[in-house]
């Protein structure tokens, strides 16, 4: 049994990913994503500017990783003639097995960086610590569990544990890995992970609205997931929550939606477990609640209307796209302007040119829909200098419709994304595939080839981003009107 880095990752992050990755039908995967393409050359780009930077003079096995039998006796090779830094090292260890017949469990890691340091070893007077180049912005708890395995391989094969281990993150911030802290996890996971792969028992299937849409197994877990009804798709129903409603037999969505709310209460408090009731009702019925319980104040109305919508890269912290619907109710005219950063320089340029259109409409609300748009003024607003009296009147005309949506109606929705409650209502994006994270990878297309059919596609996707939040206020405005005044 072959137990790698990469599959212990996987099970770190998703015990059912691991799973799949070594036993699922390939047919059912996804296509990749453009975005993850992204990750991978901005991970690498990553790595080489750390090994520039500190570690210049590394020497690397030659033989290729696919041979990692003959790799890990080169790296051992190395290491042996105390090289001060290995990059893309391989370090493997077998267990013999008690029984003739089952195959060993071999470990096998791929560290980024096998870093000399003054010790005893078996090589003489010194020992090597790993160091991993992660793209994260903090030391992800995976990224530790990984680095606690190159500490038990480097232990085995060196006979000495290093006491820590090194994760260098974005922006080169480096962070200290206690490995006698995580060796206990490290094993806990191993063998909870060994256990899986000698039972061959798939893992449960939870969808996790953060964690599954890059996954490449997405549409085979979530076409069962749907299925089974499973509680994963409601709304608000976490792991921890997901373990509770099972304790109770409440094992599906048509459980959730039939149970009475004081069996249920106990375990989740009284207001959540009447909530998720709710959501469960609604998606079963396919029918709109009103969330009475919640007080919020009412949508603005006004003869003019804006809807503001953005397209960001993280990754350079840049906003290349503000992009707004002005509706005339009083002529029925309606127009969208894209303001668009053909280069990252340009953003100061985009940000006067929005600050120029809104402010010809003073009157006029701003409907949004998430916390984003409101902190990019802030953020715009104190970079290029605008001034504090103009930035909060600004803001003060801001109207955030996830927020007003969460706090007032209960809606049969799997997630309240502005895709997945606009979709609800009907509306359709031009391009199907289009989304946050493919607008990124547009963006650096355009920067990379200049051809407008992808600056096109960034500007479609932004409008309807608009419009979609205007068909959603529209609907709320329609719908929460009191049944009096119908």
């Amino acid at each position: 049994m072959l137990l790698t880095d990469l599959l212990l990752l996987d099970y770190k992050r998703c015990q059912r990913r691991a799973y799949l990755n070594l036993y699922g039908d390939i047919q059912d995967r996804n296509p990749e994503r453009d975005f993850l393409f992204k990750l991978r050359k901005e991970s690498q780009k990553h790595i080489a500017a750390v090994l520039s930077d500190y570690y210049p003079s590394y020497q690397e096995p030659h033989t290729p990783k696919r041979q990692w039998q003959e790799r890990s006796q080169e790296t051992m090779a190395l290491m042996g003639l105390g090289v001060e830094c290995i990059y893309n090292g391989c370090l493997s260890y077998a267990f013999p097995s008690s029984e003739p017949s089952q195959h060993p469990l071999v470990l096998l890691g791929h560290p980024h960086l096998l870093v000399k340091q003054s010790g005893f070893s078996r090589w003489g007077n010194w020992f090597y610590l790993p160091v991993s180049i992660q793209l994260g912005r903090r030391p992800k708890p995976e990224y530790k569990i990984i680095a606690a395995f190159y500490g038990e391989l480097l232990e085995l094969c060196q006979g000495r544990s290093p006491s820590y281990a090194e994760i260098i993150l974005r922006r080169h911030n480096t962070y200290r890995v206690d490995l006698e802290e995580w060796r206990p996890r490290l094993q806990e996971t191993l063998g909870n992970f060994i256990q899986t792969l000698i039972q061959q028992q798939e893992p449960e299937v939870f969808i996790s609205r953060q964690r599954c849409g890059l996954c490449h197994w997405h549409g085979h877990c979530y076409g069962i997931a749907q299925s089974q009804q499973h509680l994963s798709l409601v709304p608000g129903v976490t792991p921890s929550r997901y373990e509770s409603l099972q304790s109770l037999g409440v094992m599906n969505i048509q459980a959730l939606a039939d149970v009475s709310v004081a069996e249920i209460e106990e375990v989740l408090g009284k207001s959540l477990a009447f909530q998720l009731q709710r959501q469960a009702f609604s998606l079963i019925e396919n029918l709109p609640l009103r969330n009475d319980k919640k007080i919020i104040d009412s949508l603005p109305q006004a003869a003019i209307e804006l809807y503001f919508d953005i397209e960001a890269e993280p990754e350079r912290n840049l906003d290349y796209l503000l992009g707004i619907v002005v509706v005339n109710h009083k002529t029925g005219q309606e127009d969208f302007y894209g303001f668009f950063a053909d280069q990252p320089e340009m953003e100061q340029n985009i940000w006067q040119d929005f600050l120029d259109l809104v402010n010809r409409y003073p009157l006029a609300p701003i409907f949004h829909f998430s916390e984003y748009e409101v902190e990019t003024i802030k953020r715009l607003a104190q970079l290029y200098g605008t001034s504090k009296k103009e930035q909060d009147a600004l803001l003060r005309r801001c109207f955030d419709l996830h927020r007003y949506v969460v706090n007032t109606v209960i809606l049969p929705v799997e997630s309240y994304s502005l895709k997945s409650l606009a979709n609800w209502l009907g509306f359709q994006w031009r391009d199907p595939d289009a989304s946050g994270d493919q607008s990124v990878c547009w963006y650096d297309q355009w920067l990379q080839s200049g051809d407008r059919h992808y600056r096109e596609l960034i500007l479609r996707y932004n409008e309807d981003d608009c419009r979609a939040t205007w068909i959603l206020k529209d609907w709320l405005t329609e719908f929460l009107i009191p049944q009096s005044l119908k």
